[in-house]
Order: structure tokens, then sequence, then C-alpha cells
């Protein structure tokens, strides 16, 4: 999915949209097969979160990362968002922040929903540059209704 089509499932706009192509994978584990999503940001450095965010030596702030995780894995559940569901964060836990992330980087998310309890869904996920681990957390999301 390219922008314009995550558009039509997020609701994040201008600079709070942080996902910039993703897509959904069926992965087989050893109890059958998984929903996985995975998404893309290429930083550019002119973001407003890195100004102030160390001057001289920008640093997507952890925050940002959680939420770059967040956005990616409601490809997971796009059917209920296009139904008018907003997804709001509830929880995170277990968050580990491994290596920076700075301008210039691709930053690449990997993500899955571990249990659902509607109207509540809890995921985990991966955050990666070049191969390597940024980030990894735990979290969890709400749908609910949509009251624009």
């Amino acid at each position: 999915m390219n922008k314009e089509e995550l558009m039509k499932i997020l609701p994040h706009r201008d600079d709070m949209l942080l996902v910039e192509e993703a897509d959904l994978e069926e992965v087989a584990d050893g109890e059958g097969t998984k929903l996985v999503s995975r998404g893309k940001y290429t930083v550019r450095g002119d973001e407003f979160f890195l100004r102030g965010h160390f001057p001289g030596n920008p640093v997507v702030p952890g925050v940002i990362l959680c939420e770059m995780l967040a956005q990616s894995s409601c490809l997971l559940f796009k059917d209920q968002m296009k139904d008018g569901l907003l997804s709001m964060f509830t929880g995170l836990k277990e968050v580990k922040f491994r290596n920076p992330v700075k301008p210039g980087d691709t930053f690449e998310t990997e993500c899955e929903i571990v249990k659902q309890k509607p109207p509540f869904y809890f995921a985990k996920g991966k955050g990666y540059v070049d191969g390597k681990v940024c980030i990894q957390a735990e979290f969890s999301f709400a749908l609910v209704k949509d009251d624009k």
C-alpha cells in the first residue's frame, strides 16, 4: 500500500502520518499461519520531532518510534477501521530501544496481533534499520467509534 491507500485506513495526516508504505503478509509458524504487517518510513531530517532532539545529533524520539509501530499495525485491522472505527492506543509494555534512528534511515516495522478481545487488540512489533533492531514493544489498542 502506498501513502494514499494508507490514508483511507489511518486517520493521521500531515506531520503525524508516519508510515509511507505498508503491506500484509501471511507467515507460517509452528501453529499455522499468522498475519504480519510491514511498514516503512524514511526519515528525511526535517520532521518536527527532530527539531531540538538533539541539536547537532538528531535522533528520532522513542515515543515516535512507538507511534510508527502502532500506525503500521493498524493495517492488521484495516477492515474494521474502514467501517468507521478508530484505533486508540491503550497501552505499551516491554518497550526496548536498541539502536538510534537518524535522518536518512529507512525505518521498517514488523507487527502482529497476538490476542484479541474486541474491542481490545494486543500486538507486538519490532522496528529495524538495515536489518538491525532499533525498537521492540508490546502494545494494545481499542477500536472505538469515530465520533467526528
